[in-house]
């Protein structure tokens, strides 16, 4: 049984992610800083396993922790190898990733996400842990006309947080160039994810404002407010930014699948599109949302938010073809699963 690392795992991806690695019979260790995540995630991991009769007790151990205290995660990789069960491999979510957040507190995203994954790969390297899977994102283009963005599209981020992302992007190519007789990277640069778990128990739970789209629509539908639609004049048919949705456990067999092939293939490094090739506007998506869970989603337009591109969709041949991964879940799966988290979770984990 294989030992890997999540970094941010007790988030909306991770904790989606850590459900497809244990359904994979991988063992882990999560750590999370949970600044903008619950612990209460994880324990219900452990619910959903047991509803299947399945302990993962032994198999999901859970370390709070910061990326930026080094000797913290010094103390992660050698505990493992006091046990002698080393970290074979590391998937990276940890960080800060709301993009209006970063264009008001540059400096903030700079020295967690960079500073943190600097710490994290020193660490790797000490250990003789040279796999990693890294969540990058789709920000890291440059606007463009294109229909669908290939892994060779003009990289331009035009926020701190997309900057942030294509500096790693940078750093674990320059590594891997460094010393390619070592190193096994798969760079994940994934567009919209939304959705839920199909048992609704686990799902997307900001902590503080959300900045995501999905959570405000689930938001507004929920509490019968109005919520921001931010701009009606992009060039896009009905003046909406157009975005690639992913169902978020998509996304997570995404990274199961990645993970798969880095043990798989020797000395390789991959970036990879994860999306679905598929492009909703804003007002298709709250269109779909109000006709799959029958409910009334107000809004009203406002202006333009700084740093938002007007279009972002994915041509994912490449990972269809190398990882023989493809999204299974339709725009109605997001909408439906993510309204039932909702439902049942009102308050998120506080309940």
């Amino acid at each position: 049984m294989q030992k890997i690392l999540v970094t941010g795992g007790a988030g909306f991806i991770g904790s989606h992610t850590c459900y497809s690695l244990l359904e994979n019979n991988y063992e882990l260790i999560v750590i999370d800083n949970l600044i903008n995540s619950n612990i209460k995630s994880l324990e219900i991991l452990k619910k959903l396993f047991s509803h299947k009769k399945i302990d993962i007790s032994k198999k999901l151990n859970f370390q709070k922790g910061d990326l930026k205290d080094k000797k913290f995660l010094e103390s992660i990789f050698k505990n493992a190898f006091a046990e002698k069960k080393p970290i074979e491999a590391v998937i990276h979510f940890a960080g800060l990733k709301a993009v209006a957040e970063s264009v008001n507190k540059p400096l903030l995203y700079w020295d967690n996400n960079v500073i943190g994954t600097i710490n994290l790969i020193n660490r790797m390297i000490e250990n003789n842990c040279q796999k990693i899977v890294f969540s990058s994102s789709a920000t890291v283009y440059s606007a463009t006309t294109e229909k669908y963005l290939k892994e060779s599209s003009k990289l331009g981020p035009i926020n701190p947080y997309g900057s942030t992302k294509l500096a790693i992007e940078n750093l674990l190519n320059d590594i891997f160039k460094n010393n390619k007789q070592e190193w096994e990277i798969a760079i994940l640069r994934y567009f919209n994810p939304i959705g839920a778990h199909s048992s609704g128990l686990i799902g997307e739970n900001p902590l503080h404002q959300p900045n995501n789209i999905f959570p405000i629509i689930i938001n507004a539908a929920y509490e019968k407010r109005k919520m921001s639609i931010f701009g009606s004049d992009w060039p896009t048919p009905d003046g909406t930014c157009i975005r690639d949705y992913i169902h978020v456990m998509d996304l997570a067999d995404g990274h199961v699948k990645a993970l798969k092939y880095l043990f798989k293939n020797k000395k390789k490094f991959i970036t990879l599109n994860i999306g679905t090739g598929n492009g909703f506007s804003v007002l298709e998506l709250i269109k779909t949302f109000q006709k799959t869970n029958n409910v009334k989603v107000p809004f009203f337009f406002d202006k333009r938010r700084e740093g938002d591109s007007f279009k972002l969709v994915a041509d994912n041949s490449k990972a269809k073809k190398l990882l023989n991964w493809s999204p299974q879940k339709s725009l109605e799966d997001m909408c439906r699963s993510g309204w039932k988290w909702k439902c049942l979770n009102p308050n998120g984990f506080k309940d």
